[in-house]
């Protein structure tokens, strides 16, 4: 072969699309995966990611366990591993999971990169095209771009500051009934610091939808990344306690140690197990072995807890911090939530600005967030809304951020 081809020569260019699987359109890039490219800028004040402190990170902790590991199981640690995930690890889990109320075992857990892969499972597994999923307006984006791969549809009900509207549950049901002629694959719920809503399904609520689900024959997917980082009220017993039996209850290491390990998991009854597998199977193979060994020994030395801790005294005074800015800087009209807990507020501006177009503004001041339209499934909703993060700056930083969104729409609104 003469390897000193013609670089001048033609060659037809492929047209990829007619190649393209029908569901590539219903998959479309995350809002927020697009805002996070935009305030790599360093003078950008960002509210728009679901970020962590970094700040907090354990490097001391995670630098120790590394070597540790390396040096007396360095060998299991690089080496392919279980599908289901590292033993100890699931034994750690299955025992906290238990403090919680929640009856799970080493059998009904299986690690997954990130909780954003377990509902990607949940979409392998449960939604065939067509299919409604029942959640509630506004809800996490990250759950609707896993889904619309698997080209769902969706039915959703009202969210006020006690969480979902367990009322208009029974009519959703009986509308996707109407409109399909079969029942919907599961409801979708957020119940403690809701992303974006920042709110708390209160305790009645959770009691009235294991009801409702239980009367409906549904399937619960308890989506819980946020619930050891309360820091005001008591902690309210997940769904899963009530009805184990019927809920896909996810957790993930994401906000409580750190996002780049990539490590959560998925809790549920025994005979959908192997189901979860198999699609991990095709997926991965199983989640980085050496990254479970790692934080396995994190937890295993009891740094969790502590840390936890440390997290939601630091992420109290940034939301505190945050909405005394709100009060002192935003105009009249503007409205807000109060979470108890979580990385998230969600705020809502006059009806006449779009905070779509609205994010141009802000960025002119030099400040991002996450416009609330991209919350809603069917994008029926949030055009005057908006998602604010307050874990992720310092306060200096929280108050000079809000104060210039402050600005911007004062300027809009004279405008």
């Amino acid at each position: 072969m003469d390897l000193n081809m013609d670089l001048d020569r033609k060659v037809p260019v492929l047209d990829w699309e007619p190649h393209l699987a029908a569901r590539t359109k219903h998959m479309h890039s995350s809002a927020i995966r697009e805002l996070l490219k935009i305030i790599q800028q360093p003078d950008i004040i960002a509210f728009s990611g679901g970020l962590p402190a970094p700040d907090f990170f354990p490097l001391r902790e995670v630098g120790e366990a590394c070597q540790y590991i390396l040096q007396e199981n360095g060998a299991k640690a690089m080496q392919y591993s279980a599908s289901e995930g590292y033993l100890p690890l699931r034994e750690y889990l299955s025992d906290a999971l238990r403090k919680y109320g929640i009856p799970a075992t080493t059998d009904n857990i299986l690690l997954t990169n990130g909780s954003q892969q377990a509902l990607d499972l949940i979409g392998k597994v449960f939604i065939d095209p067509g299919d409604y999923i029942l959640t509630s307006r506004p809800t996490y984006l990250g759950a609707i771009q896993a889904w619309n791969a698997y080209q769902s549809r969706y039915h959703t009900v009202n969210l006020d500051d006690d969480g979902m509207v367990v009322d208009e549950i029974e009519h959703a049901y009986d509308k996707v009934l109407a409109d399909s002629g079969k029942p919907p694959s599961f409801i979708y719920v957020l119940p403690n610091f809701h992303n974006p809503g920042g709110t708390t399904l209160s305790q009645a609520r959770r009691e009235q939808l294991a009801d409702v689900v239980t009367k409906l024959d549904l399937a619960v997917v308890e989506d819980d990344p946020y619930g050891q980082l309360r820091f005001e009220g008591d902690d309210l017993p997940p769904i899963c306690t009530y009805i184990p039996e019927r809920t896909i209850y996810l957790g993930t290491f994401s906000k409580t140690l750190a996002p780049g390990f990539r490590v959560g998991w998925i809790s549920c009854p025994e005979v959908l197990m192997q189901r979860f597998v198999q699609a991990k199977q095709g997926a991965d193979l199983h989640t980085g072995t050496f990254v479970q060994y790692v934080a396995n020994d994190i937890c295993q030395r009891g740094f969790l807890k502590q840390h936890v801790k440390r997290l939601r005294e630091a992420y109290k005074e940034r939301r505190d911090t945050m909405l005394d800015a709100l009060t002192e800087f935003w105009p009249s009209g503007c409205s807000w939530t109060h979470p108890e807990g979580g990385l998230f507020l969600w705020a809502k501006v006059p009806e006449a600005i779009n905070t779509v177009d609205f994010l141009e503004t802000a960025l002119e001041e030099r400040v991002a967030y996450v416009p609330g339209v991209h919350f809603y499934p069917n994008q029926d909703g949030g055009l005057n809304a908006m998602r604010l993060n307050f874990s992720y700056s310092r306060t200096e930083i929280i108050v000079e951020g809000i104060r210039r969104l402050g600005v911007a729409l004062k300027r809009r609104l004279a405008g």
